[in-house]
């Protein structure tokens, strides 16, 4: 009975010992070559086709009854926050009511080739340097 145990002691023990052999993360305070490789970066998806994609989703853009016309775009930049794409877009829109709203502008958040989010620009958005070109 006594060796079952001394057995079972040595075998946890060893057990134990062999677990902390794994290969430590990237950021681990033992030898570099013990280390796991830090996980490289996603590479940056190519520039979307803003124009292309405005288009085909102008309802996610702009409310349909607002009846956007002289729709315009700006060249896509990269997001500073995250791996996507940001642009503006700017149309003359309509309200509810049939009075003229004049032109609205909007940011538009693209990741993955599809917009995703949409806000109305703000005073430190710098959509008003911006070059646009018509849909």
């Amino acid at each position: 009975m006594a060796r079952l145990v001394v057995y079972m002691a040595l075998t946890a023990g060893g057990a134990l010992l062999l677990a902390g052999c794994g290969i430590a993360d990237s950021r681990s305070p033992v030898p570099e070559f013990m280390r796991a490789k830090a996980s490289e970066p996603p590479p940056p998806e190519p520039a979307p086709d803003v124009k292309q994609l405005v288009r085909k989703n102008l309802d996610s853009v702009f409310i349909a009854t607002s009846y956007p016309h002289n729709v315009q775009v700006s060249p896509p930049r990269h997001d500073l926050r995250g791996l996507g794409w940001t642009a503006c877009v700017r149309a003359d829109l309509t309200s509810a009511t049939g009075k003229p709203l004049g032109v609205q502008t909007y940011r538009v958040t693209i990741d993955g080739g599809v917009i995703f989010d949409r806000r109305r620009i703000e005073p430190d958005d710098n959509c008003a340097s911006e070059s646009f070109e018509p849909i």
